[in-house]
């Protein structure tokens, strides 16, 4: 049996608001910052779990993909802040 098709939602969303949003003004960082970053704020949102992205988009209320998007930013925007105060110490990651 194949459970492969099973995601979280937000994975996606944090996904794109990192490489819209985030990456850009933080070119200087690593990979290993990103991925920490997307793994931090994902911690910290719910799960959403889906089989297909187009089930999602299709039954999601506007308004509710807009507060979705609003908790996405706030922890990755806070994931970036926390991580690189407490782990871009003592060189950690190297660009």
């Amino acid at each position: 049996m194949d459970f492969t098709s099973i995601h979280n939602f937000y994975e996606h969303l944090v996904i794109d608001y990192l490489q819209a949003e985030v990456i850009p003004s933080h070119e200087d960082q690593s990979t290993d910052f990103f991925l920490d970053v997307a793994c931090y704020a994902l911690s910290k949102l719910p799960s959403r779990y889906m089989r297909h992205e187009i089930d999602m988009a299709f039954y999601l209320e506007s308004k509710e993909r807009a507060e979705m998007m609003a908790e996405v930013k706030k922890h990755v925007d806070e994931a970036v802040q926390y991580i690189t105060q407490n782990f871009n110490k003592n060189e950690r990651y190297e660009p």
